[in-house]
């Protein structure tokens, strides 16, 4: 962080003596204005709702550039790491700062499959849950009690410990899912085999059996891999913020990024895949492609309460470059599966046909954003849509840690404390019984 060569003045128009702030520029993106002395120097806050205009760290991990539609993962385009790299790669990225040499790449990749079993006893605890709880549910819990089966690294403060966290969650992550997967559909659980890839381990724990060898299908392992590529960070977003917020205070790195599950689960943000293919399900109930016409009518309508889902980004407002990674997957998976005569997936193709031509979308720049293409490719693999912010989380783990570990190594790192507009009763006295 480097001051920039202009200041910022407050001026006020009652009077008071106005105030200067510094400005400091980053490497690429907009320039921050520093208030930290704000309130010490004028007895007012700054009011931002969400944060929207609020830079509350400096980090180098992740950049996004929405108007030009770019994301880069410590400078490299999404685009390269998605084409030229796998998701283990991209971890040690996010974790160290570079992609792995190949003495490192075999080190790495052998050090997070040697951790993915978890504790036996895991198993009891999962049994406390219904069987049709929803996966978020079940997965909020079997992280945050992995700080009760792993305490001897839990303190956030260690350097050591924090690694040791790391490697831990990363590995054992696909084990989770895939264990509240089968015990919502009453399998028994298939222990991890360190003789596949880190996604072909994911996707036959998900859908092998103890009846016979399950073989991973090339193609299904390189899109569940994308899926985790392009879902691995994404800047300062809810759920990143809440574990960055969660951990500021001194709890351990389980404990934290459960915070982070937990935000994820929130229709507005992970679960906005499981949202856009139940959108797709609710047309297809209604009549399918014939009715997608009179369904995007109802979208332009302000009135009518329908929402287009899985179009449009908060942060980009020009092509999700994720999304066009994304497309390129679905096509081929659809492809390799055989579907695409899928009653369901032509009717998303409609959509997707209507959105890109149509001015009314073009115009609001409502492209297809990555959930919109992670969420048929997710059903056509045979992941139930209720299990999809479940993936997420498992990809997002590693940007969860490496955010986390950045805020804790910030010399400049204090505890979460946002501030309020207070708006309530003033002060008064509580009136006896009789007079209330």
């Amino acid at each position: 962080m480097k001051l920039a060569d202009n200041k910022a003045t407050l001026s006020f128009s009652n009077g008071s003596p106005s105030v200067e702030m510094p400005v400091y520029q980053g490497n690429i993106g907009p320039d921050v204005i520093d208030i930290r002395k704000l309130y010490a120097q004028t007895g007012m806050f700054t009011y931002d709702p969400g944060f929207l205009s609020t830079a509350s760290c400096q980090s180098g991990i992740t950049y996004i550039d929405g108007d030009k539609g770019e994301l880069l993962y410590r400078g490299y385009p999404i685009e390269q790491l998605a084409t030229n790299v796998d998701y283990l790669d991209t971890c040690h990225l996010l974790l160290k700062g570079e992609l792995p040499n190949a003495t490192e790449r075999v080190d790495f990749h052998k050090l997070v499959t040697n951790h993915t079993m978890v504790n036996e006893q895991m198993q009891f605890f999962l049994r406390g849950f219904r069987r049709d709880a929803h996966p978020m549910a079940v997965l909020t819990g079997l992280v945050g009690a992995l700080s009760a089966f792993y305490h001897d690294s839990t303190d956030i403060n260690n350097p050591e410990h924090r690694e040791i966290a790391a490697i831990r969650l990363i590995a054992k992550m696909p084990t989770l899912v895939a264990m509240a997967y089968k015990y919502g559909v009453g399998q028994p659980f298939m222990y991890p085999q360190n003789d596949l890839s880190y996604s072909g381990n994911f996707l036959r724990m998900m859908f092998g059996t103890p009846c016979e060898e399950y073989k991973v299908n090339s193609v299904i392992e390189r899109a569940m891999d994308r899926i985790f590529i392009l879902h691995a960070d994404h800047e300062q977003n809810a759920s990143t913020s809440t574990v960055r917020l969660c951990g500021s205070s001194g709890t351990n790195p389980f404990a934290a990024i459960a915070a982070g599950v937990a935000c994820l689960w929130g229709p507005a943000h992970g679960g906005a895949n499981e949202a856009c293919l139940n959108m797709l399900e609710d047309i297809q109930r209604q009549g399918g492609v014939s009715k997608v016409g009179q369904f995007m009518e109802q979208v332009k309508d302000k009135n009518s309460g329908v929402k287009l889902m899985g179009f449009g980004h908060r942060v980009y407002k020009n092509y999700d470059p994720r999304a066009k990674l994304m497309q390129e997957t679905c096509n081929e998976v659809l492809e390799a599966l055989g579907l695409e005569n899928d009653p369901l997936f032509k009717l998303a193709k409609q959509l997707e046909k209507i959105a890109l031509e149509d001015d009314y979308f073009v115009q609001r720049k409502l492209y297809p954003n990555v959930d919109f293409y992670s969420g048929i490719v997710q059903r056509a693999i045979g992941i139930p849509v209720n299990l999809f912010t479940g993936i997420f989380a498992l990809a997002r783990t590693v940007g969860w840690i490496a955010q986390l570990n950045e805020m804790i190594g910030d010399p400049e790192y204090k505890i979460g404390r946002p501030r309020q507009l207070f708006t309530g009763s003033v002060k008064r006295d509580v009136k006896p019984l009789d007079q209330r």
